[in-house]
């Protein structure tokens, strides 16, 4: 039997040289009987079809060498999945990791199609919240030969998975995106069992831009969700979406904490809310519960989004992550 299962495995080496598959052996184990046992060769990643969040179907016919990236939440999973060689073009809004200053832009709100077309790429990681706003350009991308997926725009840590999934798949980086992802799930749970025994949860509103046009998260946004992982209580839950709130509806709902996230780009963004004029009876501003966090970190639907919500829980229970 040894003898027939070694002249099988010879003819069988002897057809993939003849036929340039190129691929490596299998590996062999003994069984129980010292026989060698033939172990099935691993499914070839490529081709790949992904039905995209357009709904198409989106064939890609080897591992991409060359990657343009239409916005940064694709590039940060991108880089996350260690695609940074392959990426050569990204949106000027791109800012981390620091490598991105040195690839190529290809715009900003909107992409120029003949500079994604020059670079050749094999593969465009566009965006659904712009998609519907670019068809004819990302078509001109697709009539030049250029593979073009279309990322889903997410609004939950579940669908950030699937963002990463499908771009795990996409670039044949599937292992890494799941170990990327359980990565993610194991911090958001130690996160979640930090703050499980909280018995009177904090009331905590996200001021998104400052005064006078102040903008907040209420419902169905990362930060509502981040808020009831945390087991904090969001001051504007009963709102839906990113809303205008004006000043005294603001402080009428008086909440526990204020949490900016334009400090990257107003200077001294905390001392202007604990400086406004009639907020001192606000309790977040009267006790000096007003924390900036990066605005990167808690809208970004990307990897560093479980190192949001880890910063989030710090701001607003200091406490517990002394």
């Amino acid at each position: 039997m040894k003898k027939w299962v070694s002249i099988l495995f010879a003819l069988l080496l002897s057809i993939g040289i003849l036929a340039g598959c190129g691929e490596t052996e299998s590996p062999v184990e003994e069984n129980n009987a010292g026989e060698e046992v033939q172990e099935p060769a691993e499914e070839p990643a490529f081709p790949v079809t992904i039905t995209d969040a357009l709904g198409d179907e989106v064939v890609i016919e080897e591992k991409p060498a060359k990657i343009v990236s239409l916005i940064p939440s694709n590039t940060e999973v991108a880089y996350a999945l260690g695609l940074g060689d392959e990426i050569v073009g990204v949106s000027e809004h791109d800012n981390y990791p620091e490598e991105v200053m040195e690839k190529e832009i290809i715009g900003g709100m909107e992409m120029n199609v003949e500079k994604i077309i020059s670079l050749a790429p094999d593969l465009v990681l566009a965006h659904a919240s712009s998609a519907h706003n670019s068809t004819e350009g990302l078509q001109q991308i697709k009539d030049a030969g250029i593979t073009v997926l279309v990322v889903n725009q997410a609004a939950s840590f579940n669908e950030v998975y699937e963002s990463i999934e499908m771009i795990g798949t996409a670039t044949g980086e599937k292992e890494k995106a799941e170990e990327i992802i359980n990565g993610m799930k194991t911090k958001i749970a130690e996160i979640e069992e930090k703050t499980a025994g909280i018995t009177e949860p904090k009331s905590v509103i996200f001021e998104i831009s400052p005064a006078p046009d102040i903008f907040v998260a209420g419902k169905n946004t990362f930060m509502d969700e981040m808020l009831s992982l945390i087991h904090a209580e969001n001051g504007v839950g009963d709102l839906d979406g990113w809303l205008n709130l004006d000043e005294e509806s603001f402080i009428e709902r008086n909440p526990d904490v204020i949490i900016t996230t334009y400090g990257y780009y107003t200077e001294n963004a905390v001392d202007l809310v604990l400086a406004r004029e009639g907020w001192q009876d606000v309790t977040a501003v009267k006790n000096k519960q007003v924390i900036d966090v990066h605005s990167d970190l808690v809208t970004r639907s990307g990897p560093r989004l479980a190192d949001g919500l880890e910063e989030l829980a710090k701001a607003v229970y200091p406490e517990i992550f002394e």
